[in-house]
């Protein structure tokens, strides 16, 4: 199974192809593969097979920031390393010609757009992938040469020192050559020294009606951020409850960046070694199986899975089973993170040089805090309408083109324990106050087709009493037919979102960031970088609760 590719094809949201790049073989053009692509059903699979195509193609698709994305390939390769160099891809756009990608950025820089598919793949075969590696290979055009080119006139002028000059000047002078490290530029130079470590884990929980947890995984990622000068050589050790085998049984499928020394890791577990590339880059992945035991499941609890929020769904109430209401649990327990005065981590940075830092921000004493509450519950397609929303905190409404009840509470509402609830009623293809066995306010027979005419119309003139609304709460006065006709009108399911900076579901901890003053080069002596770490839990419609 080989691994080259064929071509690239880049379109905009107006489905225009901005950019078409052919690496090897006589692949489709763009305008033959659109076509077959938009024909699938939304939404497109990755990787889709075209058999009409002459050889039968492969196609391989990423959407991202309203661009798409396309790789073709008429022989066997391996799906998940053309996807992953179109992710490179984007990682180095975005490297060079600045986050969000935009059409026109691409078009306006399509010189070094150009140097770049080149310099990453080479007749079909991926050469290098890496952002800091590539700035040594790719003249990227100054102010001067766009100044230039904009009045008419030629760039890189004799006698300046354009970027081309000062690369060639460096190669030239041996003393100013660095190692050859692929992830990491040479010469690396910073006024400020700082080192940023970012965890970020992502929830996926799947609950039953009952409550009983049916999957929990959490996904993490370690983002790093290095802006130090030479080639420093770094340790960051991770740790969780249970010590070493508490971190094993936590942390599986590790995926690392190239620059992790993987026999470090596989010797002592926990222990990052490593050599930064230059800039904002992603360290680790990791996933957490967060499902407790067996035994923990015979008396669960939201505390066995460290939520701090929890969703339940209640269907079929009021008079005729049109209502429906949901149940915020907020708990705002925090399982394994510090006290509030304790956020300063004395141990963080305490074996190497500089000082720690806050969890967030400077001189911050706050804790863990559950923000961007956002509770969404998909509606039936036979619902003409959700009213009547009542909620207890925040603010509720009903999106009818996307069919979804979003309740949306703000920081300081999710910030109290206790039980919000939100109470909908929904309107079905009948209206409500239309029963069986009525018509425009007649009794009628559907069988013989007779009705009573001696029943009061909305045409007499005579004052009706005004009866005493019943509760809607009362299940005891419900009528049976009008609550089996409005079950399929039920929500099923409810999912929530949330935010908490500060706490990690796992446990995972930083317990110290070293600098190997010995194996690191180009430091200088006496300089003491800024060192900081932040912990982040979100959860983006990943907690979902069936009913």
């Amino acid at each position: 199974m080989s691994t080259a590719v064929e071509a690239i094809y880049i379109f905009n949201q107006n489905h225009h192809c901005i950019l078409e790049h052919v690496y090897r073989s006589r692949p489709p053009p763009p305008h033959a593969i659109l076509p077959l692509y938009q024909r699938q059903t939304i939404p497109r699979p990755s990787v889709i097979h075209l058999p009409d195509v002459n050889p039968p193609t492969v196609l391989f698709s990423l959407l991202h920031a309203n661009l798409l994305f396309l790789s073709t390939a008429s022989t066997d390769v391996e799906p998940l390393f053309i996807l992953e160099f179109l992710h490179r891809i984007i990682d180095v756009f975005e490297e060079f010609i600045g986050a969000p990608l935009l059409a026109n950025k691409i078009e306006s820089s399509y010189d070094v757009v150009a140097q770049l598919l080149g310099e990453m793949c080479d007749a079909g075969s991926v050469c290098n992938t890496e952002p800091n590696a590539l700035r040594d290979d790719v003249d990227i055009p100054g102010w001067m040469d766009k100044l230039l080119v904009g009045v008419g006139l030629p760039g890189n002028p004799p006698g300046s020192l354009s970027t081309g000059g000062h690369k060639q000047h460096l190669q030239l002078n041996p003393s100013t050559t660095g190692p050859a490290i692929p992830w990491r530029r040479a010469n690396v130079r910073h006024t400020s020294n700082e080192l940023y470590v970012d965890i970020l884990e992502t929830l996926n929980v799947t609950l039953a009606p009952s409550g009983r947890p049916l999957a929990a995984i959490a996904n993490g990622s370690i983002a790093f951020t290095s802006r130090i000068s030479g080639v420093p050589d770094l340790l960051l050790t991770l740790s969780a409850s249970g010590g070493k085998i508490g971190l094993e049984k936590a942390i599986e499928l590790p995926v690392f960046h190239p620059c992790v020394r993987l026999a470090r890791w596989k010797e002592r577990p926990g222990e990052l070694s490593f050599i930064p590339p230059d800039g904002k880059f992603v360290l680790a992945g990791y996933e957490v199986n967060l499902m407790p035991s067996i035994h923990d499941l015979k008396s669960w609890s939201n505390a066995n899975l460290q939520l701090p929020a929890s969703v339940e769904v209640l269907k079929s109430l009021g008079q005729n089973g049109a209502d429906f209401e949901i149940r915020l649990a907020i708990h705002n327990t925090f399982p394994g993170s510090a006290p509030a005065l304790q956020t300063q981590r004395p141990a963080f940075g305490s074996r190497g040089s500089g000082t720690s830092t806050p969890v967030f921000g400077n001189n911050s004493n706050a804790g863990p805090t559950l923000q961007d509450v956002v509770v969404t519950v998909p509606i039936p397609d036979g619902v003409r309408s959700v009213i009547d929303l009542r909620a207890s905190r925040g603010e509720a409404y009903f999106t009818a083109s996307e069919s979804l009840v979003e309740w949306r509470l703000p920081t300081k509402a999710a910030a109290s324990p206790g039980t919000a609830t939100l109470r909908c009623t929904v309107v079905g293809p009948v209206a409500d106050e239309d029963t069986d066995g009525m018509v425009n306010g007649f009794h009628s027979d559907p069988t013989s087709g007779d009705y009573d005419e001696q029943q009061d119309t909305y045409q007499s003139s005579a004052p009706q009493p005004i009866k005493a609304p019943k509760p809607r709460d009362k299940q005891d006065a419900q009528d049976p037919k009008q609550v089996q006709l409005n079950a399929p009108l039920m929500p099923s399911s409810a999912a929530l979102s949330f935010t908490v900076k500060g706490w990690l579901a796992s446990g995972i901890k930083v317990d110290g960031l070293v600098i190997d003053s010995r194996r690191s080069k180009g430091l200088g002596e006496g300089v003491k970088p800024y060192k900081g770490v932040k912990y982040l839990t979100a959860s983006r419609k990943g907690i979902e609760t069936r009913c």
